[in-house]
């Protein structure tokens, strides 16, 4: 089931990304090569739609990464600190003590 999940996530950041270059920015970006398509999508062009088709697949791509996350963390029920060794962790030795205060120089006699 995670497998399903992951090809879907991969769909859904290719899809996001093209709706996302496809809108009106101050530069043309990906527009130029959709050419006149503004009959399609009424008079104000695909400004309105292609803004409620980038946040429909933005909420369905959180959506699919919460779902692959609990599948793949119910399918293994492994964390990643389980698989560290601890038998040839090095633990340091204890510092050399160091006075709190350090002594202050004598003061010169006369």
């Amino acid at each position: 089931m995670s497998s399903f999940f992951l090809v879907l996530q991969f769909i859904l950041a290719a899809v996001l990304t093209v709706a996302v270059l496809l809108q009106k920015s101050s530069s043309i970006g990906l527009g130029a090569y959709s050419g006149s398509n503004e009959s399609l999508f009424g008079a104000k062009g695909p400004a309105g739609f292609l803004a409620k088709f980038t946040f429909v697949i933005g909420i369905i791509f959180i959506l699919n990464t919460l779902a692959l996350g609990y599948t793949y963390n119910t399918k293994t029920k492994k964390s990643i600190i389980d698989s560290v060794d601890t038998t040839n962790i090095v633990v340091p030795e204890k510092a050399p003590s160091v006075p709190a205060v350090p002594n202050a120089p004598a003061a010169p006699s006369k």
